[in-house]
């Protein structure tokens, strides 16, 4: 249940809970949502080849809970080594579909995407958010990827389905007592263990470094020379530790919605805590309500769900801690914030959760038949797999007071979370912060949107810095939501002028 920047279909289609909840009342059906490395700086310096064996592309089959994509598709697995130190050893299959540029003559290679999570599955995101990349397609075959541990790509698993509605129904995010403290720290524990039981030995090589030299790998099966990335949200990360790795091997690279690499796990909280509640504050001058106040009336309907869960037609309650995921998921799009407005309009007028709990559900990828994806499953492997930080229950609520001023909605829920969320994980992380200096690397564009709640604007700043001088081109876009590209006709323009014609903004361009 981390506020980490969930996979979104791509800037056009980041939220579509306006349009799923259009025209429902108290049943809503639930919408399924889809420093310290050391530099690689040449092709040879890759710690594994790729398979000798050309890709066998063929059609495409369905994506767990989801439909085959169209005939234009073709679908492949890369075999690569489990652990790259041992380029021998066992292999893992990385997943991957294409769809060919559409104008063959005047083709200028592969472009692969990452739509954050970490946890999103490229192969299925990226042909329901294709049409928002159509120019580019015309020059570039398009390409997404399950990163290891994600999905079809050795996915990790940690729970069944009534495992998960269980600990959601019953496990409080935001503990107020030393009984709901325990349970909230002994959740975040089994939930570890689960992992280890059912996916133990992929887990020591699902962080992102190891992702980004399975990059590497697909480049070379493209056959490409050079690698074209465009990376969203926790997919800027990645980009970032690719650059680093294989700075002599990046083309064109566009970072949208940027992960702060500067930040730590409790870095990270506090920079949400701040996006989040930047973004409340402007939805509700939006609807002309005064911001501190908006604020107080909110955090006080959440402490009274905490202490009472409000019903719903399908039998479910609403709890404190979904209902605060209700109110996360339509700040990440300006398009869902009428959502918003009505879903608050039901629980604090008529004393109902359906709508918060169906947007809740939405970012949890929970359908109407109580199947979860395991998205959070991908989200958390990777990101234990990463981060060293292991901060204590005590630290936690040393935390507390500057987090509930930061932001008295979510700052108590993020603040907890970086106690619970890689709590008595069976796997130590890689490091503090993600290395991102990419010295003789071409130049990265860098897209920072100003009212970013989950990845806010600050960040991506520091990932131009960290990228270093001439590599890191910072656009900054003026706006709501998380992404810019497909959003912002002027980010949209400047990044296919870069993607086509190898066009560079001039660093520090703003676009409104």
């Amino acid at each position: 249940m981390r506020v980490r920047g969930r996979a979104r279909a791509g800037a056009a289609a980041l939220l579509l809970v306006s349009a799923v909840l259009a025209g429902c009342d108290d049943g809503p059906e639930p919408p399924q949502s889809s420093k310290g490395s050391s530099q690689e700086t040449s092709p040879t310096s890759s710690p594994a080849p790729a398979s000798s064996r050309p890709l066998d592309w063929k059609r495409c089959g369905a994506p767990e809970g989801g439909t085959a994509p169209g005939p234009a598709w073709r679908c492949a697995t890369l075999e690569v080594p489990l652990d790259h130190a041992r380029p021998d050893g066992e292999t893992i299959g990385i997943a991957l579909i294409r769809k060919a540029a559409t104008r063959k003559s005047e083709r200028l290679g592969s472009m692969l995407f990452n739509f954050g999570g970490p946890g999103g599955s490229g192969v299925d995101i990226l042909p329901r958010a294709a049409s928002s990349y159509r120019e580019l397609n015309t020059r570039y075959d398009l390409v997404g990827f399950d990163p290891r541990g994600v999905a079809a790509s050795a996915g990790v698993r940690c729970r069944d389905d009534e495992e998960q509605e269980t600990a959601s129904r019953e496990i409080d995010m935001t503990p107020d007592t030393p009984a709901e403290e325990a349970a909230f720290l002994a959740d975040g524990r089994d939930f570890g263990a689960g992992c280890a039981r059912l996916s133990g030995p992929l887990l020591p090589h699902v962080g992102t470094a190891n992702a980004a030299r399975d990059m590497d790998a697909i480049r070379r099966a493209l056959g490409d020379e050079k690698l074209s990335y465009f990376g969203i949200s926790y997919g800027t990360e990645l980009g970032g530790t690719y650059a680093h790795l294989f700075p002599r091997n990046v083309g064109r690279v566009v970072l949208d919605a940027v992960v702060d690499p500067t930040a730590d796990s409790v870095g990270h909280a506090r920079n949400q805590a701040e996006g989040f509640q930047r973004a409340l504050e402007n939805y509700l001058k939006d609807r002309g309500q005064d911001p501190a106040a908006g604020t107080t009336r909110i955090a006080r309907l959440l402490e009274r769900i905490d202490g009472g869960p409000l019903p719903t037609s399908s039998g479910r309650e609403l709890n404190e801690s979904l209902a605060v995921l209700g109110i996360v998921a339509p700040l990440y799009a300006q398009s869902s914030w009428p959502a918003l407005t009505a879903a608050l309009d039901k629980a604090e007028n008529s004393g109902r959760g359906d709508r918060l709990l169906a947007l809740a559900d939405s970012y949890n990828g929970r359908d109407d038949k109580g199947h979860y994806d395991t998205q959070s499953h991908s989200q958390r492997a990777i990101s234990c797999a990463d981060a060293k930080a292991r901060p204590t229950a005590a630290e936690a609520r040393a935390l507390l007071p500057e987090f509930r001023k930061l932001s008295p909605v979510f700052g108590p829920f993020l603040a907890w979370d970086t106690a619970g969320w890689c709590a008595g994980w069976p796997v130590e992380g890689e490091h503090d912060t993600p290395e991102a200096s990419a010295p003789g690397s071409a130049p990265i564009l860098v897209i920072g949107t100003s009212g970013d709640p989950a990845t806010p604007y600050e960040g991506a700043r520091r990932m131009a810095d960290e990228l270093g001088e001439g590599v890191g081109v910072m656009v900054t876009n003026k706006g709501e939501g998380h992404g810019a590209y497909g959003g912002n006709d002027c980010v949209t323009s400047l990044v296919d002028a870069y993607f086509l014609k190898g066009k560079v903004p001039v660093d520090g361009r703003t676009c409104s």
